[in-house]
């Protein structure tokens, strides 16, 4: 069990207790300040990509303390966890609306509008974490389409982050001043910049889902489907077997693969009962 579910889920999935949605946590002028300033410089990350690029040139114990000093902080500001849909599903029974926004880190990684973000909120049309981004009028926010934020029914954004994840997206949920969670994203290595940082550059910024991928060795055909998908290189092939095989040590039990597989014969774990990922966050 992560951290975040010790220190602000009371031994339960943090992302889980409906306190973490609270309207009243946006009513903190610091909390405020970030979402508006985050949201206002995109830029900012794209410079502190290049600076986490530039760690690779220190001395590898320099650059180890470096990495803990930015994990640190960012648990505090900034930090997701993996989730999968069955608690993306259990996340939109906690809250009362979602609105669908352009993604700020494709905004900077490709220069165009992608809505693969999810505000999420106890209040309605999208709460007060929605008011505060309306009144920004930002193009990353209102697109060129002049859409705005856009209210969708709980539904209506199951079935689209469905679709996301079928498109090999892996989906997250993000705090804004832990521990207040305001949104779901759906995340690839090439264009989102967290996971970059996470899976490429070594400088965690998310934590793994409370799961894990295992695949029935009896039924896997040996396709390779499951491989293509996977966005953390947990997968492998075995040519003597003809079978597909998840390493523990790289999976982060986002289920893409289990989405991707024609046969159905992989399934999600707990991760606390898989003894080699256990500790693995």
């Amino acid at each position: 069990m992560c951290e975040f579910c010790h220190k602000h889920g009371e031994g339960k999935k943090w992302y889980l207790e409906a306190k973490n949605y609270a309207e009243d946590l946006l009513a903190d002028a610091r909390r405020r300040r970030f979402v508006e300033h985050f949201f206002m410089h995109p830029e900012i990350l794209k410079r502190d990509e290049r600076n986490a690029r530039s760690l690779d040139r220190l001395p590898p114990a320099v650059r180890s303390m470096v990495v803990q000093g930015i994990t640190r902080r960012q648990k505090k500001v900034h930090f997701g966890q993996v989730v999968p849909i069955e608690d993306v599903e259990r996340i939109f029974s906690l809250v009362n609306s979602v609105v669908r926004l352009a993604c700020i880190c494709r905004h900077v990684s490709i220069r165009r509008e992608a809505r693969y973000c999810y505000g999420v909120s106890l209040g309605p049309d999208g709460g007060a974490l929605a008011g505060i981004l309306r009144g920004l009028d930002r193009s990353f926010v209102n697109g060129p389409e002049a859409r705005g934020l856009e209210t969708l029914a709980k539904d209506e954004a199951l079935s689209a982050i469905r679709s996301h994840e079928h498109e090999g997206l892996c989906h997250t949920v993000w705090t804004f001043q832990t521990p207040f969670i305001g949104g779901l994203c759906n995340c690839d290595r090439t264009d989102c910049m967290a996971m970059r940082w996470t899976v490429t550059n070594g400088i965690p910024v998310m934590f793994r889902a409370e799961t894990i991928a295992a695949v029935d060795p009896d039924a896997c055909n040996g396709c390779r489907t499951c491989m293509r998908v996977c966005q953390f290189g947990a997968l492998s092939f075995s040519a003597s077997s003809r079978k597909c095989t998840v390493d523990n040590r790289f999976c982060y039990g986002c289920g893409v693969c289990r989405a991707a597989c024609s046969r159905n014969v992989i399934r999600l774990e707990e991760r606390t009962t898989v003894p080699a990922a256990q500790a693995l966050w």
